[in-house]
């Protein structure tokens, strides 16, 4: 079975840095969109951020599209977002999704199949 694993949350000032990492295993993932998805206290899951396994290429959020960063390590099956200059409004528990159904749209917390248990990233103020 397909899993996924996200870690590298922690508690961070606002203006700070954290990389988060989702690691996948069960099957290889070349036809899948991977996404990152983030929920707070209250309010539904939303979208983050998404890249395509095969190609690269990537969708942000208008919110996070000039401070965070998706990358891929094909080799190591890994997904990595380093969010730079965070704010309060970032946190949120962090999951990592897969899927190919996410390809037709990757903002789309339906379309993905596959999820991660999440990671906690608190910005204080």
């Amino acid at each position: 079975q397909v899993q996924l694993v996200e870690s590298g949350g922690g508690l961070v000032q606002a203006g700070g840095s954290l990389r988060l990492s989702c690691a996948f295993s069960g099957r290889t993932f070349s036809s899948w969109a991977m996404a990152w998805f983030r929920q707070a206290p209250g309010k539904e899951r939303e979208f983050v951020v998404a890249i395509m396994w095969a190609g690269g290429s990537t969708e942000y959020a208008d919110s996070v599209k000039d401070r965070f960063t998706i990358s891929r390590d094909i080799a190591k099956n890994t997904v990595h977002l380093q969010m730079t200059s965070l704010k309060s409004e970032d946190t949120a528990i962090y999951y990592c999704a897969g899927g190919r159904r996410a390809v037709v749209d990757r903002t789309s917390r339906s379309r993905y199949d596959y999820w991660g248990q999440g990671t906690q990233v608190t910005v204080s103020a």
